[in-house]
């Protein structure tokens, strides 16, 4: 039953939103108003956490999707006393505060992940809950739930109209995750006006479409009914639910129920004119009495007493199931990978020509023994992606044990899940597909950059290698695409030893995605490659002169093409170094030193091979160097023709070189 101390801790966020964006002058008021009902009731009666620990491994997941609305979460990660002082309120939107404009994982505390494009959220809380669900299969024993919890997301109109959402939300409903629960700001509003002008579908049908149980409630600052909706959606596990919470933008000030509510300040009088509707006692900005300050400290007391439960049961259970203690520090532990370096088996492979997609599967295929925390899958692809991990099982609906995940043809939503089971904790997640649809799977790979989180992007069929499928699936500027994100490493390798390497440098990752770009033609291995792939570039066929005439490089499937000009070239008495660049990103992170050791400043006569577009190669051959690049779109025809009738030939390299000196 709702009493006042409840209708002044909930009405204690409305102000402190409402507050922090007016005095940055800047922000979104209108979702904090609107969600101060629904957010008290759920972090302070029904979510497990401690707010003394935000890192607990069984808390319950908290996202906010719709992460305009981030004074929401400020203001009750500071009510609640996870460490956000109200000088940090006061702060938002400012240069290096802990409350930037839109949430952020990593840098603020109790921020569960990065959200901001709308729909983001949604996928990665379902990556949460499948993580726990996968994790609990792995740990949980009669009597001992280690691992069960709940994740919960909140998102409005917005979140719901992005493909992501139903992309996500689908796969939810198919693998029954009966601990989702998504909370939807219903307000009929966006930033253009009502949300009839473009948004006129039954959510609720749609989810039930999905195998959602769907609940309303009615009146979203009805705190009885947003808590009995809860707890419905908590008690059926068989599936998991949207609750529609109908509420009004910028509730309670002037502008409530309009779309200027949405994304500007309310303006000083209309802030006034809210305390004063609201009956709060002061008109001083960020006020808050002391008997809310303590009801909320009260709370995240109380709240403590389940982690200290949880404690005790898993002192027990290392008691009794040692083995999967040590089972779960393995889990848990990020360098897990680390002495894969020494590791004979690892880097073992036959001598003979293979695609970098098969040798990747089979490295998979290794690492799944060394790693038993890896958990991965396709967008319906696998059989070419080569992401299957023999005698793992599929992660089902009824087998929440398979480590192996089948996401459909969703790579949108399989890049927004994949961050969320990073996120989790305790899963080395992999997500694939073709190499061309890492146009679909860029938003949130950028995600994951911004968040530090080592997601794997297992990306196939790299180049006009595709062959017959034609240009529609032969990736032309996706390389350079992805190599200009920030914090993302791609790494294209050349053969088996690259390959290994590629993967070792993702698995060992502990703040950085990787991007593996892989062939589908076979490749020969090559007598000149190493471990020093491990730097991003490296001399993998060096001149017999100090200096050489000339430096090759490439990556992937075209460092085989330099080596072989270097011997025609050495035929007539040119001496050239040839260079394998599988990973830029990585290359550019070694000492100035070691890069003038592979590419001397000194030899200005340079050619960059890579049957892709040239865009970011100009910066290593320079103004007297040259490439054997993509100028175009590729063409429907087999492989051999297509390098031939690109200029990617032996013959052509070596002209090319020729033409420079």
């Amino acid at each position: 039953m709702t009493n006042n101390i409840d209708t002044m801790s909930v009405n204690a966020i409305r102000v402190l939103s409402a507050d922090g964006v007016q005095k940055a002058n800047s922000g979104h008021p209108g979702l904090p108003l609107g969600c101060a009902a629904m957010a008290y009731e759920l972090w302070a009666k029904h979510m497990k956490h401690n707010p003394a620990n935000p890192e607990w491994p069984n808390r319950d997941r908290f996202i906010l999707s719709g992460g305009h609305g981030s004074m929401l979460l400020y203001s009750l990660l500071h009510l609640f006393g996870y460490g956000l002082t109200l000088d940090d309120l006061k702060d938002f939107r400012q240069d290096g505060s802990l409350t930037p404009g839109h949430p952020e994982y990593g840098h603020t505390v109790g921020v569960e992940a990065t959200t901001g494009p709308l729909g983001a959220g949604m996928a990665m809380a379902v990556g949460m809950a499948m993580a726990e669900a996968h994790l609990s299969s792995k740990f949980n024993k009669e009597g001992y739930p280690l691992v069960d919890h709940f994740t919960y997301v909140l998102g409005g109109d917005g979140c719901m109209m992005e493909g992501i959402s139903s992309e996500a939300m689908s796969l939810a409903g198919t693998l029954g995750l009966g601990k989702l629960i998504v909370l939807y700001d219903s307000n009929k509003i966006s930033i253009e006006g009502d949300t009839d002008i473009a948004f006129t579908e039954d959510v609720k049908k749609r989810f039930e479409a999905y195998g959602f149980q769907t609940l309303v409630v009615e009146d979203g600052n009805n705190l009885d009914e947003i808590g009995a909706a809860i707890e419905q959606a908590k008690s059926d596990l068989s599936r998991p639910t949207m609750i529609t919470i109908k509420t009004k933008i910028g509730y309670g000030s002037p502008k409530e129920g309009l779309a200027s509510a949405h994304g500007e300040p309310l303006g000083a009088d209309n802030v006034v004119a809210m305390k004063e509707k609201l009956g709060w006692p002061s008109q001083e900005p960020f006020y808050v009495p002391d008997e809310v300050y303590e009801n909320f400290k009260s709370i995240a007391e109380e709240a403590s007493k389940s982690e200290d439960a949880w404690n005790d049961l898993f002192k027990k259970y290392t008691s009794e199931y040692p083995e999967m203690a040590a089972l779960w520090d393995k889990y848990h532990d990020v360098n897990a990978a680390v002495d894969l370096i020494d590791n004979e088996d690892f880097w073992d492979f036959e001598d003979k020509a293979d695609a970098t997609r098969n040798i990747s599967g089979k490295l998979i295929n290794k690492l799944k023994n060394h790693l038993p925390n890896l958990f991965g899958g396709s967008a319906d692809l696998a059989p070419s992606t080569k992401t299957y991990m023999a005698d793992e099982g599929a992660f089902s609906k009824d087998n929440y044990s398979g480590r192996n995940l089948h996401f459909g043809v969703r790579e949108l939503a399989m890049a927004g899940i994949g961050n969320g089971i990073a996120l989790h904790g305790g899963l080395r997640p992999y997500v694939s597909t073709f190499f061309v649809f890492s146009d679909y799977v860029k938003p949130m790979a950028r995600l994951s950059s911004l968040m530090g989180v080592p997601l794997t992007f297992v990306l196939t069929h790299d180049s006009i290698g595709v062959g017959e499928d034609g240009p529609t699936h032969e990736p032309i500027e996706q390389l350079a695409m992805l190599r200009a994100m920030p914090n993302f490493n791609v790494i294209r390798p050349a053969d088996a030893t690259e390959c290994a390497a590629a993967w070792y440098s993702a698995v060992t990752s502990t703040t950085t995605p990787t991007a593996l770009v892989l062939t589908r033609q076979n490749l020969p291995q090559l007598s000149g490659s190493s471990k020093e792939a491990l730097k991003g570039g490296y001399v993998i066929s060096d001149s017999k002169k100090a200096i050489p005439d000339a430096i090759i490089m490439g990556s992937g499937s075209e460092v085989q093409l330099g080596i072989a000009a270097q011997e025609e070239l050495a035929k007539e008495g040119i001496d050239v170094r040839v260079v394998s660049i599988p990973s830029i990103d990585i290359y550019e992170s070694q000492s100035d030193e070691y890069k003038e050791s592979v590419l001397p400043k000194q030899v200005r006569a340079r050619v960059a091979v890579e049957a892709a577009a040239d865009f970011g190669w100009g910066k290593y051959v320079g103004l007297d160097g040259a490439t054997v690049t993509m100028k175009g779109f590729g063409a429907s025809a087999p492989a051999d023709v297509l390098f031939k009738k690109f200029g990617f030939t032996t013959e052509n390299v070596v002209n090319t070189v020729k033409s420079i000196l």
